[in-house]
């Protein structure tokens, strides 16, 4: 599967140049997670092959990356009081979600949330997905915009320039990303269990009292 996306990923671009990393980002930052992580330093390699302008591929990959961003980022904003708080009446019992809980969460956001954001925008595996709590806790979007931009332009600066320095080995740079994206999968999946764990606790202690 992921060799069959990234060769699509690399045709896409050696027919779009410019225009395809643009498309590839923007699409990639907002309704699919294509991975940045092959279409940054597969850029870099053509600019190390001298068909493409460092200049030229980091802009147009962070304006790509925030632009698409806007869209999970008014999802979200936009569905929070008919939707999210709609499922979490209905279901929040299932994930131990509770409205009051969603507020501290909501306001927990709005205090911490550009941190959150400006990290989440450099990080592989969880950038692509960090603009929907953004929206949903309505945050600021100019604030949004602001940490959302600066993420982006320190990782596509910096993937690009990996690609260039790699050369004809950018490709090496897939396993990492992809070990990365497990440890950061892993590292969610206990911040759950330890939420439920957490969660349940409480309850037991509450049901005794």
């Amino acid at each position: 599967m992921l060799e069959t996306l990234s060769g699509f990923i690399i045709h896409f671009i050696q027919s779009g140049g410019y225009a395809g990393i643009f498309a590839l980002v923007a699409i990639g930052s907002s309704v699919f997670p294509i991975p940045s992580e092959i279409v940054l330093p597969f850029s870099g390699f053509l600019i190390f092959s001298g068909k493409l302008n460092y200049f030229l591929v980091v802009p147009i990959a962070v304006i790509a990356d925030v632009l698409g961003s806007l869209i999970p980022y008014y999802a979200g904003y936009y569905l929070e009081e008919k939707l999210i708080l709609n499922l979490i009446k209905k279901h929040g019992k299932y994930i131990l979600l509770s409205e009051r809980e969603y507020e501290h969460a909501s306001n927990w956001f709005k205090k911490y949330g550009d941190k959150m954001v400006l990290i989440g925008k450099m990080l592989p595996g969880v950038r692509w997905i960090i603009s929907l709590p953004a929206g949903v806790f309505e945050m600021s979007v100019w604030k949004f915009l602001t940490y959302a931009t600066i993420g982006s332009i320190i990782y596509s600066s910096l993937l690009t320039f990996i690609g260039v320095y790699l050369g004809t080995k950018w490709q090496s740079l897939s396993g990492y990303f992809h070990q990365l994206e497990v440890v950061i999968m892993i590292l969610l999946v206990l911040l759950f269990i330890w939420y439920l764990d957490h969660k349940l606790e409480i309850r037991k202690k509450l049901f005794k009292k």
